[in-house]
């Protein structure tokens, strides 16, 4: 494993939901917003161009709160790892780090802390089967070579 090696992740299977039902929502919402015109049934309102305007912008809305779940990404290196999840993001150090699970049953990978905490790392997901795999051994990789490292520095002492 070479020093300067650079591991990035991202899912796949969710990426292609998320983006398709945007693209849904939006043409759903502007066919929605093309039909809406004249009275609203008992002749006390109509729907005007603001209401098309305002449907439109609605999908629009939605589409992007489905795409927030494109979001989540991992890098790492042989100094850390980078953790861009939904919301959050974090960057750590390898000392931080304890070990990479993966449990049976889990929705996600994550990182096990040394202070007992537990980072989900929502970019690598098991519906994406063996790409998930991968990245984790290679995240597992990464964390076993600075570990080699600490123990040669603690040894060259």
């Amino acid at each position: 494993m070479s020093e300067t090696e650079l591991v990035r992740l991202k899912p796949r299977r969710i990426r292609v939901v998320c983006w398709s039902a945007a693209v849904a929502l939006v043409v759903v919402f502007g066919l929605v917003a093309t039909s809406l015109s004249g009275p609203t049934g008992d002749g006390y309102g109509s729907f005007q161009r603001g209401d098309q305007i305002a449907m439109v912008g609605l999908g629009i809305f939605g589409a992007l709160g489905f795409l927030l779940f494109t979001r989540p990404r991992v890098e790492a290196d042989a100094r850390g790892v980078r953790v861009r999840n939904i919301i959050s993001s974090y960057e750590l150090p390898w000392e931080v780090v304890r070990g990479v699970r993966f449990d049976r049953g889990a929705p996600w990978a994550s990182l096990d802390l040394h202070d007992d905490d537990l980072l989900p790392m929502i970019a690598l997901q098991a519906a994406d089967k063996e790409l998930a795999v991968d990245g984790v051994r290679a995240l597992r990789r990464l964390h076993e070579a600075h570990q080699a490292r600490l123990a040669e520095r603690a040894l060259g002492r």
